[in-house]
């Protein structure tokens, strides 16, 4: 039996306070775009606000989010809420807003998704951006508490749902260790990776490691042998693509990406195996995984029919493969990322900070995504990966599979009526 995860929204304050819950935070200067089909929400698209105001930046800008939107091909009708504090001391009215309103409506009228409702919101009221009842919509509007204080609201809240006022995803718990002894084992070990890099033994091995611990219920903490492996083997920029490429496609397609490329030396594959750390040995699986070698393969693994030597990296960075990624993979390396970050800084924080924000943007949450990826650049200036990555969230650009319905990721199961 599948619980019933559905909400019913029966007023705008509804819908309003779901926003939030969505995308984990409470949205400023941003565009937030809900599809609809036919009565039920569908995907939930936050943007940047333009910044500029001319025509030709706001039919630009427009156009951008008609194509984004326009990739759930199930939907018939779109809701737009703006979240600015920009003109509400005058009435709440701002000709940008109203501007952009008007692109926007014109865009979606000619891709056939009907605007159906959109609002002004601002950090004290919200009002309708279509009502003129001075009795319904008061200037400069309605008050912030009657979001704050809707059923909904109250629903995700007792469903443990919680929303940020920004996008921090650190605290002081999360800050790095200062063990100058652990960093000179975690040197070490990385040294003796670096000699094997190119051995496709110890390239599987390595994977075989990390599909343990994703697969595996989360420790508190690792101990330290298994800390300094695990932070060592994301400093070697291959392997640190592979685990990502591993969580998201399954290690058929790691391992067939880095063969295309012609990533293995064979000469390397003639020394012993690794010396893996005792705590990642005896990793146990986590209730209800399929155990290894079992038939069950994981969601974003490739069929008997795929080509895996004919897969590139990119693609799967880029959400362009597989079709549904694994989800429940992603989501491990995310929490398993987050422990590791904590045993120390530079480049393996670096490296952790980075793929914590590439899965943030595949998720669809650019604000999550940019906070981590300039925390990686802080950690480590011209760390590349958060560079190119940092670049590609700055342009607006939308993951592959946050595209698609039936690919992206749900913070809540079941749907939204």
């Amino acid at each position: 039996m599948t619980a019933d995860n559905r909400v019913t929204i029966s007023r705008p304050e509804d819908i309003l306070g779901f926003i939030p819950h969505a995308l984990g935070l409470w949205p400023k200067e941003s565009l937030v775009a809900i599809t609809l089909r036919g009565q039920t929400l569908g995907a939930t698209l936050r943007v940047d606000l333009p910044p500029g105001r001319s025509g030709r930046v706001l039919a630009a800008y427009s156009r951008r989010i008609g194509e984004y939107l326009e990739a759930d091909h199930d939907a018939d009708g779109v809701l737009l809420a703006f979240f600015s504090d920009d003109g509400w001391d005058d009435g709440g009215v701002v000709p940008l807003r109203q501007h952009l309103l008007e692109a926007l409506e014109s865009v979606l009228a000619h891709r056939g998704l009907a605007l159906r409702d959109a609002w002004f919101i601002g950090s004290d009221y919200w009002r309708s951006a279509f009502c003129t009842d001075p009795e319904c919509c008061p200037l400069p509007g309605r008050p912030v508490d009657q979001i704050l204080d809707s059923r909904l609201n109250a629903e995700m809240v007792f469903r443990g749902s919680s929303v940020r006022e920004s996008p921090g995803l650190s605290g002081p718990g999360d800050q790095p260790a200062l063990d100058p002894e652990f960093m000179r084992a975690e040197g070490a070990v990385l040294e003796e990776l670096l000699r094997r890099w190119r051995s496709r033994k110890s390239f599987e091995e390595m994977l075989d490691v990390w599909t343990k611990v994703l697969d595996s219920s989360r420790p508190e903490e690792f101990d330290a042998g298994a800390a300094a492996f695990l932070r060592a083997s994301l400093r070697v920029p291959a392997w640190r693509d592979a685990v990502v490429v591993l969580a998201a496609a399954g290690k058929d397609v790691a391992c067939g990406g880095t063969e295309a490329f012609g990533f293995f030396d064979d000469g390397d594959d003639e020394g012993d195996a690794l010396a893996i750390p005792p705590g990642l040995c005896s990793t146990a699986p986590a209730a209800g995984t399929a155990p290894a070698g079992g038939t069950a393969p994981a969601a974003g693994r490739p069929t008997e029919a795929t080509d895996v030597s004919v897969l590139r990296y990119g693609d799967v960075l880029l959400g362009l493969y597989p079709v549904n990624p694994d989800w429940n993979r992603l989501t491990s390396l995310d929490q398993v990322l987050a422990i590791l970050s904590r045993y120390g800084g530079g480049e393996a924080r670096a490296a952790t900070l980075t793929i914590r924000g590439w899965i943030q943007w595949c998720r669809g949450s650019g604000s999550f995504a940019h906070e981590l990826l300039s925390q990686a650049d802080a950690e480590q200036r011209g760390y590349r990966l958060a560079e190119l990555l940092a670049e590609v969230v700055r342009r607006g650009t939308v993951c592959g599979w946050a595209k698609s319905k039936s690919s992206a990721w749900r913070k809540f199961g079941g749907e939204t009526a």
